[in-house]
């Protein structure tokens, strides 16, 4: 072994850049901040943005709960990000006080970490076709308050016709595609979608951050989506609130379950294009089904597949694109019998699932149920008194110590 002239060892420095090559391959987040705890000079290294950017790059957001009427309901032990969710549940204001009062603000959407709201007015009246709305993160206190959608906007979907149905709206958050994650500077950018379901033609809106303005960015008639003429009526008269909606690989999926259809409605948010795919051949249950990524530009559906409740299919397609034709059994996940399993939401990497007891559904013990769509690994989140039939939204972020710039 080398020595000095002391004869001790020669202490030999890894170089900053090489610290950081070999941070970025830990596993978890949960490891990078346990090694910024090991000194000063680590957590330097680790904390800057740039750091920061490429780690969050290369590493799913893990799951640190999910938020319900109740509020946020964060991981406990012994789930793997129970000490992250712990942090952010003492960090962030999942009331949203910090909100403008001049409303009632329900939550739409969670997504990157950010929480879309809209406003509800005090007085009980009918509300507006197009609500207010405001994309917060309730880690940083931050908030940003949406225009309005412009007026001619709004007209053209609009029947001139009283006696026609009202348009059906529903907003929701775009994830950052890849491209844009490495372009991000500061993690501000975030992108809206405003749905709108008119009895003769589907419509969407885009805010999006970088212009501050909303634009009309698709539209298609709902004959030329569905040629079946019942179908395409059944369709239209169905509020987008009730239709479970899916993100993989910049497309949204919607599914057509709840009236017994194996359609896909899909948004292409690269091209801006609405078209309709097939789910896998087979009987889908309306427990739950998720649409994910499963590697190389590959669909895969999770679901209660073929009448059976004690297992989850996992079906992955042959070929990449957003309308499969040929799709193969990846795996059958077995579950505990005697409960029954709902899926209730769905990331791009990970499942909520909920369980109740097959022979007690009123006032019995709900759980709550974690699965990383890489491992198939089931985690146990937490367990509630009674069941909320409310909509859950996952959470998802970096610990609160990884992300040192405030976000919007």
């Amino acid at each position: 072994m080398a020595t000095n002239k002391k004869g001790a060892p020669y202490r030999r420095e890894i170089p900053d850049h090489l610290l950081a090559e070999i941070f970025l391959r830990l596993p978890a987040p949960a490891d990078l901040a346990r090694t910024s705890a090991a000194c000063v000079s680590f957590r330097g290294l680790i904390t800057d943005r740039s750091f920061l950017r490429r780690f969050r790059r290369l590493h799913a957001r893990p799951l640190l709960g999910f938020r319900d009427h109740d509020g946020f309901n964060r991981a406990l032990p012994p789930h793997p990000s129970a000490p992250a969710a712990r942090a952010l549940a003492d960090a962030a204001d999942f009331s949203f006080s910090f909100l403008p009062s001049h409303c009632r603000w329900a939550v739409q959407d969670i997504c990157d970490g950010r929480v879309l709201l809209h406003g509800l007015p005090e007085r009980r009246e009918e509300l507006p076709l197009f609500t207010e709305l405001v994309v917060c993160d309730p880690l940083h206190r931050r908030y940003i308050l949406l225009p309005q959608v412009p007026d001619d906007l709004a007209a053209s979907v609009q029947h001139p016709d009283p006696v026609v149905r009202r348009p059906q709206c529903k907003p929701f958050l775009v994830p950052l595609h890849e491209e844009e994650e490495a372009a991000e500077v500061e993690g501000t950018a975030f992108t809206v979608i405003w749905m709108v379901h008119c009895k003769i033609n589907l419509s969407a809106f885009v805010f999006s951050s970088s212009s501050g303005q909303w634009s009309a960015a698709a539209s298609k008639a709902w004959s030329d989506l569905v040629p079946g003429m019942g179908e395409s009526d059944i369709m239209s008269q169905m509020h987008p609130f009730f239709l479970r909606r899916h993100y993989a690989y910049g497309c949204f999926y919607w599914d057509w379950l709840l009236i017994k259809s194996k359609k896909l409605l899909v948004l292409d948010t690269r091209r801006m294009e609405f078209s309709m795919a097939d789910l896998p051949p087979g009987e889908w249950s309306t427990q739950g089904l998720a649409i994910v990524e499963a590697g190389e530009g590959r669909l895969g559906v999770v679901g209660f597949h073929d009448g059976t409740a004690s297992a989850l299919s996992y079906t992955i397609a042959r070929n990449k694109g957003e309308s499969p034709s040929q799709w193969e059994m990846e795996k059958r996940i077995s579950l505990d019998s005697g409960y029954q399993y709902y899926i209730k939401d769905a990331t791009q990497r990970y499942l909520l699932l909920r369980r109740t007891e097959t022979s007690s559904l009123e006032n019995s013990l709900t759980e709550y149920f974690s699965m990383d769509i890489k491992t198939l690994k089931l985690q146990r989140i937490c367990a509630k008194q009674g069941t909320n039939m409310y909509g859950k939204c996952i959470y998802a972020n970096f610990p609160p110590s990884l992300l040192s710039s405030p976000t919007i």
